[in-house]
């Protein structure tokens, strides 16, 4: 074995939004949990669903020193975002008829699920087994009827496991318990496979699994076009160097991918690849899209052992429906119903090369 398949693939995760969890969330116990495999390891809190860190030998994710960092964050960090991730257009939709209107936390927008969204709550613990050959957690959430102006009660679970040969599966479902609602959930992770404090991840080659982007306009609300990257900076269909082509988008990546083929089995969404360290990370899912984006606007954020990120440290792989699905019907749904639960999975799996 190689020295660099004995290394740790590190990574970075953070997650956007900000906010206060409400006054019942705070008389709950928060705690952090342990999964491991082999040689790695995962620590979770009930605090937004978070990853806290991910361990394989030598290196840990990028995150806080203390709960109390993630409870005070306002980046995100780790985190399970919704009801709704990424952005609504002007905070509002229609459905079935009625208007609803959310509670906006980026401008006129809505970004994540709101001002608390399930990033900013506590969750339960609802099982916890951290032996055998697949160690999991499940976190619950009950989200109440209005909350940031959502319709309906929605019961969230999220399920954690390693699996496998260290492979981190991630399975969100969310059951619509009385009346229809939007739901579209991720898990927001940033990632730098040289390690939190190795600088950028520009030298990093990305291989996206979409052949096709939803437009955004100057707010990074989709216009509702979907076009193809070929010819394009957004053409990642073979592994290109981020840095190679960023210079030709205004401050990054931020944009989201219609992954290929179309439909709701598990297949490639992207790949990364450090030719520094010769480490692999290699994403799966079931989701539609997923937003790539190369923390454009990460500023002076103060993480473990002191280190300070700035833009471009890290790069997020968001398995998601489409943004503001809500406001563009030639979008696939992001509806829920009662009796019909949304269901999306991630699989990371995390390998070394020969640099």
């Amino acid at each position: 074995m190689s020295n660099a398949t004995s290394v740790l693939l590190c990574f970075v995760i953070f997650l956007a939004a900000s906010g206060l969890a409400n006054g019942s969330a705070r008389i709950q116990k928060v705690g952090v949990y342990e999964l491991k495999k082999g040689d790695i390891s995962v620590n979770l809190t009930n605090w937004g669903a978070s990853i806290v860190s991910l361990v394989l030998p030598d290196k840990h994710v990028l995150g806080f020193d203390s709960i109390n960092d993630y409870m005070n964050d306002t980046s995100y960090i780790g985190a399970i975002v919704g009801r709704v991730a990424n952005r609504i257009g002007g905070a509002r939709f229609k459905l079935n008829g009625t208007l609803y209107k959310l509670v906006a936390n980026e401008g006129k927008n809505i970004l994540h699920g709101g001002k608390i969204g399930f990033s900013d709550v506590v969750w339960k613990v609802k099982r916890y087994h951290n032996k055998g050959s697949a160690p999991y957690i499940v976190f619950t959430y009950h989200s109440s009827d209005g909350e940031q102006g959502f319709p309906g009660d929605l019961l969230v679970t999220v399920f954690y496991t390693l699996i496998g040969d260290k492979k981190l599966s991630i399975k969100m479902k969310a059951e619509a318990l009385n009346k229809p609602t939007p739901v579209n959930l991720a898990q927001h992770t940033y990632w730098n496979l040289g390690g939190h404090n190795s600088g950028d991840i520009l030298s990093n080659k990305i291989q996206i699994f979409g052949s096709h982007v939803t437009l955004v306009d100057s707010h990074v609300i989709p216009t509702g076009d979907i076009v193809s990257v070929k010819g394009t900076p957004y053409d990642f269909l073979k592994p290109y160097a981020i840095g190679s082509r960023i210079t030709n988008i205004p401050h990054g990546y931020d944009i989201n991918y219609v992954l290929d083929p179309p439909g709701n089995k598990l297949r490639p969404a992207a790949a990364v690849y450090d030719n520094k360290s010769g480490r692999v990370l290699k994403l799966s899912t079931n989701a539609p899209g997923m937003q790539f984006y190369t923390s454009n606007f990460l500023k002076d954020v103060k993480g473990k052992g002191g280190f300070v990120y700035e833009p471009h440290a890290a790069l997020c792989l968001e398995t998601q429906g489409f943004p503001d699905a809500v406001n563009h019907p030639n979008f696939p749904s992001t509806i829920v119903s009662p009796g019909k639960p949304y269901r999306h999975h991630m699989l990371f799996k995390f390998s070394t090369t020969e640099a």
